[in-house]
């Protein structure tokens, strides 16, 4: 008996459609942190909010399908032309580069996510969240090694301020042509220095990786510069 009743449960339409909200809000969630945490424009909120459009689009074909005898899947069509939309948005032209490539193409997988999501194929979405993090998290690791250049990760050591003490990265970064990957503060609470960890990518026919230690270790007031090993 009480399996019938959680049979009823889970096939009643209204505890899948919130079911299926709460996954796509961790599954995008966990794409949109990693963004957030890149210090890109699109971040959590945005992609918290693409990837429950998504579902919502395919609940409300759902809803018109079982209610109206309506074609469930021609909304979502429409919604991933919308996407695209979006994602152009986010593509900006500097000079020679193309800025937020990324950004668009993640956008799109999650609203594809959010998708499978609404359409109840949950493994599947899950292993695609998964597989969407792994590339825009670490790929850069062994890609950016097929252009020449070389990635590197430095913890640097410092008694002023973070926040100065990352102005002072940047610019060293933008003279000597020095891409950061990623800049994050890891300070813990009883050390007694602030402590800065640094990707940073440079072209490996121009710098070497001990020209690139030597400049940052110029900073001022900086105490201690280490590479992280893998």
């Amino acid at each position: 008996m009480k399996i019938e009743i959680l049979m009823v449960i889970w096939s009643n339409f209204y505890f899948q459609s919130l079911l299926k909200i709460i996954l796509i809000i961790a599954f995008a969630g966990i794409i949109g942190m990693e963004r957030d945490k890149s210090n890109k424009p699109a971040g959590f909120r945005t992609y918290t909010l693409v990837g429950l459009s998504a579902a919502l689009v395919v609940i409300c074909g759902q809803y018109l399908s079982n209610s109206y005898d309506m074609d469930p899947f021609r909304i979502a069509a429409q919604f991933l032309s919308g996407i695209g939309f979006i994602g152009a948005g986010t593509i900006l032209r500097d000079g020679f580069n193309v800025k937020g490539l990324t950004t668009a193409s993640g956008l799109l997988c999650i609203s594809c996510i959010g998708l499978c999501v609404g359409a109840g194929a949950y493994i599947v979405a899950f292993i695609a969240t998964i597989v969407t993090y792994l590339v825009i998290s670490y790929s850069y690791l062994f890609t950016d090694k097929l252009d020449h250049f070389d990635v590197l990760e430095l913890e640097l050591n410092t008694k002023q301020e973070v926040a100065d003490f990352i102005d002072e990265i940047q610019e060293i970064s933008d003279k000597y042509d020095i891409e950061l990957k990623q800049i994050k503060d890891i300070t813990e609470d009883d050390d007694k220095y602030n402590t800065v960890k640094i990707v940073c990518k440079y072209n490996n026919k121009m710098l070497t990786k001990n020209k690139v230690i030597t400049q940052f270790s110029r900073i001022q007031n900086l105490k201690n510069i280490s590479e992280i090993s893998h």
